[in-house]
């Protein structure tokens, strides 16, 4: 049997981190058994779906390099086949119209609530005769199509995650709506239990992973299946993310959105490594840190946990930074040009942009950070408060006036580092003073802080672009 998986995302939203590691373990799996990742995108509820939103979604799976491997599926352009499903389930009597007013069913909820019982649909309307039916119709009443369900029903699968599950019909729910409400002898919108089941065998899925909160509609799907003689394929139901207090990662908790992680710096390589780790326990000896085509060789259900997993911000930015302190500092560059060109920061060459990128690599957790790190580059910094404390230490000003009148004297490109080195060293012996008074002073006068990268690359990076000369004289006046 080919394996072929599949996400199904509806755009009613951007891409959520969630459905992000759902879209990896599917392409692991896929990609571990030489088989196809597939995109169908399920856009049926028309009010809440956005062209923004599934553009949204394409570009953070290709953003993640988790691309699909046949032509995208969108399920709309499909309701003909979904209507033609129902209408064979209504002709076989595994379904039939129900003419249950919303007053009726609110009456109903009301009532269960008072005896304490779990709401559930009570089948009223399940054995209608057919001159009742056409009654109700003739009378304009509207109608659901509901699918039925046997109380006594077994529904029993294997989950490649939770092993062997078992349900029961009077579980859940009722018997399922499968269409919304129509007039006349329509058959409304078909919904979501009925379209999925439809569209899966039409793309010949073999195995369903999707997260656990699916688990409820797997029980009721498998009966649809069975009902319509299609083949049941394998299921899979992952563990869900959870925020720092358990419970269900959500919008609430901040960022979710895969936009927004890959907005704040994260690079793809990191959140697709740290994605794989939720849920998925890696095998003895294998590093923490890997990529995905390195964790689709050793993928396996086997080691996929049944427990939610903590959404840990620690290891993601640990993760994260080892991928940017990997990079040589040309492909660091090209995605630090771009930050900055955001930042309407001119670079002076590609050269010095790079020299810059290998300077702050090691030091960044994101490639956001380089904003901050970067812009005593681009702009003339403010003094802060331990700066200006060193500008008036003793000796601190003649040391920098003495660098300043030797720069004017011999002016210094930035190119030969070891000019700055020796020069530092004169003044060093002429003034009678330590060096690391002459550096200080200096990192103060050009950063405008005691705190940054290597100082002397520092200062050749700016001489290169003539901004050291002026911060000197700034300093010491």
């Amino acid at each position: 049997m080919t394996v072929r998986v599949r996400l199904a995302p509806s755009p009613t939203g951007t891409l959520h981190i969630g459905t992000a590691r759902t879209a990896l373990f599917n392409w692991l799996f896929a990609k571990k058994n030489s088989g196809k990742f597939l995109l169908r995108i399920e856009d049926t509820d028309k009010e809440r779906s956005k062209q923004e939103h599934l553009e949204n979604i394409l570009q953070g799976l290709k953003w993640l390099n988790l691309q699909w491997d046949e032509d995208l599926i969108i399920q709309s352009e499909r309701i003909n086949c979904h209507r033609q499903a129902i209408k064979k389930l209504l002709e076989e009597g595994y379904a039939y119209r129900c003419f249950a007013t919303e007053v009726e069913l609110e009456e109903m909820r009301e009532a269960q609530k008072r005896r304490g019982e779990a709401p559930r649909y009570d089948n009223r309307y399940r054995d209608l005769s057919k001159e009742d039916e056409a009654n109700f119709i003739t009378e304009g009443r509207s109608y659901v199509i509901r699918f039925r369900i046997n109380d006594e029903e077994r529904i029993e699968w294997n989950d490649l995650v939770r092993g062997q599950m078992k349900w029961k019909g009077e579980d859940l729910g009722g018997d399922m709506v499968i269409s919304r409400r129509a007039n006349s002898m329509e058959i409304g919108e078909p919904l979501y239990n009925l379209v999925v089941v439809i569209d899966d065998a039409e793309m010949q899925i073999s195995h369903v992973i999707r997260g656990e909160d699916h688990i409820t509609n797997t029980a009721k799907q498998i009966l649809l299946y069975k009902a319509l003689g299609l083949r049941i394929p394998e299921f899979a139901h992952t563990p869900l993310i959870l925020n720092s207090e358990g419970k269900k990662l959500s919008k609430r908790d901040g960022v979710t959105s895969i936009n927004q992680f890959r907005d704040m710096g994260y690079t793809a390589e990191a959140l697709t490594n740290y994605m794989a780790l939720l849920g998925w326990s890696i095998p003895e000896g294998m590093n923490e840190r890997f990529n995905i085509e390195e964790a689709a060789e050793l993928f396996s259900f086997k080691r996929v946990n049944k427990a939610g997993a903590k959404f840990d911000w620690d290891k993601l930015n640990w993760l994260n930074s080892q991928v940017i302190h990997s990079w040589e500092p040309e492909i660091l560059y090209e995605s630090l040009e771009t930050i900055w060109a955001k930042a309407g920061w001119t670079i002076p060459s590609r050269a010095w942009g790079i020299e810059l990128s290998k300077l702050l690599g090691p030091s960044l957790i994101t490639l956001q950070d380089s904003l901050k790190q970067s812009e005593p580059f681009f702009n003339e910094p403010e003094l802060k408060s331990d700066g200006i404390k060193q500008l008036e230490s003793e000796g601190a000003k003649g040391s920098l006036k003495a660098l300043l009148e030797e720069l004017e004297k011999n002016p210094w490109d930035g190119k030969d580092i070891q000019i700055a080195k020796s020069l530092i060293q004169e003044i060093s012996a002429s003034l009678k003073i330590k060096k690391g008074l002459i550096m200080k002073s200096l990192r103060a006068s050009l950063l405008g802080d005691l705190q940054g990268p290597d100082l002397i690359t520092t200062w050749s990076l700016l001489a290169q672009i003539d901004k050291d000369k002026n911060r000197l004289r700034k300093s010491i006046k």
